[in-house]
């Protein structure tokens, strides 16, 4: 299984000091620690995409060109492209750009997002919600397979016979395809017999069990061979010392996080209470000491029926940047050796 990290490249006030880091010193903190994680072994780096003045990551390419020659041999992609917002085109052009900087280490993760911002600063009906992501992966998987393109659908003028430049060094570039909850995601990706990205943000890892089954299922009826149907999940998590510096280390961060999404959706204010039951081991965080967290990572991929690709996600508005370069640090030279152990 390989490791990586994921980040939203959130706004961060140092827990310690108060100091509210602006925006280009957030940025090159980020860069350090891609380098840090490119330095100790991870296996990938993703930037999230977000249009929410909370995080910084609403041009998620640019970081990840800047990442890209800064660092040296770790896989860098997106989590997620918000593809329902984008042209496919242009989506495809800037991610093969990309590949050409990394020399072939990119990837390209694309989902509908899990916030609507997008859908109103972009001109876009949330009726379409559905459709515009179907339609618009149809349209990227076919410009990564053909060079020239002929294509019609609802949502974007139609292409005959045009050809679209550059090509990535990767061929084919590989699409991943993020996903939340729904049985029909999991069916289309494994009928597309694309590899799957599992965003786990609550609940239960092994509540996706079926999930994971039902696209495994779907891939082999639509003749896929099993090494295209790769599984990878998307987890929150930090690793420390020990398992209760951990959780003290981030709780601040997400009370704070996870109170303004409740206040907008609705929900009920979150509790320490329920943060420390989504940390047990049963629980959808990913939080504690190297050894805690590798066995964690073993156990589910034993109840998903085998993970290949395992990123957590760091990102925390009260996570001072020291501790999250510790975070990254013991994640690639404590916990990666112990998963592949």
């Amino acid at each position: 299984m390989h490791l990586g990290v994921d980040s939203f490249v959130s706004s961060v006030t140092d827990p310690t000091t108060g100091h509210v880091v602006g925006a280009s010193e957030r940025m090159e903190h980020l860069l350090e620690e891609i380098e840090l994680a490119d330095r100790v072994g991870l296996y990938s780096f993703g930037i999230g995409e977000h249009h929410r003045s909370e995080y910084y990551d609403s041009a998620p390419q640019i970081i990840l060109a800047a990442a890209a020659a800064r660092t040296e041999r770790i896989r860098l992609g997106s989590a997620v492209k918000v593809l329902s917002a984008d042209d496919p085109v242009r989506v495809f052009q800037q991610f093969a750009t990309l590949d050409l900087i990394a020399k072939g280490r990119i990837d390209l993760v694309v989902g509908r997002g899990s916030f609507t911002e997008a859908f109103p600063l972009f001109g876009l009906d949330l009726a379409d919600y559905d459709s515009l992501f179907t339609e618009k992966l149809e349209l990227l998987l076919q410009l990564r397979d053909q060079v020239e393109v002929t294509w019609s659908g609802r949502h974007r003028p139609p292409l005959v016979r045009q050809s679209v430049y550059p090509r990535p060094l990767q061929d084919p570039l590989p699409i991943w395809v993020g996903v939340g909850g729904t049985p029909e995601s999991f069916a289309r990706a494994g009928l597309l017999g694309l590899p799957l990205m599992i965003a786990i943000i609550g609940g239960e890892p092994r509540q996706f069990g079926p999930l994971v089954d039902l696209y495994r299922r779907a891939g082999a009826q639509a003749g896929h061979a099993p090494e295209k149907l790769q599984v990878g999940i998307h987890v929150f998590g930090y690793v420390a010392e020990s398992t209760q510096a951990a959780a003290d280390t981030i709780y601040p961060g997400w009370n704070e996080m996870f109170t303004k999404i409740s206040a907008e959706r609705g929900f009920r204010r979150p509790t320490r209470e329920q943060f420390d039951a989504t940390s047990g081991p049963d629980g959808a965080f990913f939080m504690g000491d190297p050894q805690t967290v590798a066995d964690k990572i073993r156990r589910v991929s034993d109840q998903l029926g085998g993970v290949d690709r395992l990123s957590l996600q760091m990102t925390n508005p009260r996570l001072a940047h020291g501790d999250l370069l510790r975070g990254i640090e013991l994640l690639g030279t404590e916990v990666a050796p112990l998963v592949a152990g």
